[in-house]
């Protein structure tokens, strides 16, 4: 982990940030006062940047590759919750304002590079700009409905219809997603994705 002030490509990374899906519309001000706290973080694909259970929590925000959350029994059997790609964030934000242990794990699906600061930190920081703290706090209430949308989808909808809206809801993704992890978040197996993706004529 690399400080953001120190890293050798510090002024490449800037850039990226400001693409930020949330952070877009800062003033310097905000940038001045923000960029301090970042670390550079740079994952292999399969890391855990965040472990089902965890009691210090991040936030993240995604320059390059894609993040997943994932929920797992003790049996070790996980279920996806979410995937998150460069200009998005992932957040333990939620447990933290909560006070309990974060519920889910945060992997890299892919190789990633993030920019990170602790959540006691961000949480501070938000607090001295009330306009991002509510986007923020609007972004949160929206992955978590998200997350809800998904599980009910899995049990209400048959298997086209789960691929149905996942690429009417992420065409984004659609070509991102590696096959295998794609097959998981929507409860199938690789076979039964390959032979739906050829009906739609998809990824």
């Amino acid at each position: 982990m690399t400080s953001l002030a120190s890293h050798p490509q510090r002024n490449s990374i800037r850039l990226q940030l400001r693409q930020n899906h949330l952070l877009q519309g800062m003033t310097p001000a905000q940038w001045a006062e923000l960029e301090p706290l970042l670390a550079v973080g740079d994952y292999r694909k399969g890391d855990r940047l965040v472990r089902q259970g965890d009691e210090e929590m991040e936030q993240f925000f995604i320059l390059d590759g894609m993040l997943k959350r994932v929920v797992s029994n003790p049996e070790g059997r996980e279920m996806i919750l979410r995937f998150a790609a460069d200009n998005e964030m992932d957040t333990s934000y939620a447990a933290w304002r909560l006070r309990t242990p974060v519920p889910y794990s945060i992997v890299a699906v892919t190789k990633v590079r993030t920019a990170e600061l602790a959540m006691p930190a961000w949480a501070e920081f938000l607090e001295h700009h009330e306009d991002l703290k509510r986007r923020f706090e609007y972004e949160v209430m929206k992955l978590m409905s998200e997350v809800m949308a998904h599980s009910i989808t899995l049990h209400l909808l048959d298997a086209p219809g789960r691929l149905s809206r996942f690429l009417r809801k992420h065409p984004e993704l659609a070509g991102r997603i590696p096959k295998k992890e794609l097959a998981a978040y929507l409860n199938l197996t690789p076979e039964t994705l390959s032979r739906l993706k050829q009906k739609f004529g998809e990824l």
